[in-house]
């Protein structure tokens, strides 16, 4: 299809995992589908796997900013401000761990994708 061209294959790996989200390792999915379609060697298709976990993740980090931003206005947590500190800690923590989450798996989605398509004919 795009062999070669990394944005275009990474974009659709990322568009691959949005819509595969229901799935349990959506991001090794679309990471892998980049991969198979990236050809070349491992470096490539990993970066090209990692490209695309970086692009879904898009919509996660717009999200956890939304939330964070509203999050100090509510009337529940407004009061103290500790309480508050606390949940964008908590919120600054999960969201390196679903970027690293989407991520790692793409990468490694993108690995396997290509050594599918080096060693097998499909």
């Amino acid at each position: 299809m795009a062999e070669g061209n990394t944005l275009v294959n990474a974009v659709i790996g990322a568009v691959a995992t949005v819509v595969l989200t229901f799935l349990p390792f959506s991001p090794l999915l679309g990471g892998a589908l980049a991969g198979y379609l990236q050809g070349g060697d491992e470096s490539a298709a990993i970066r090209v796997g990692a490209l695309s976990g970086l692009i879904a993740a898009i919509p996660l980090v717009f999200a956890l900013t939304v939330v964070a931003t509203i999050i100090p206005f509510l009337p529940a947590f407004g009061t103290a401000g500790s309480i508050t500190a606390l949940f964008g800690i908590f919120g600054i923590i999960v969201l390196t761990f679903a970027l690293l989450y989407s991520v790692g798996l793409s990468a490694l989605g993108g690995l396997l994708g290509q050594y599918v398509a080096r060693e097998t004919d499909i």
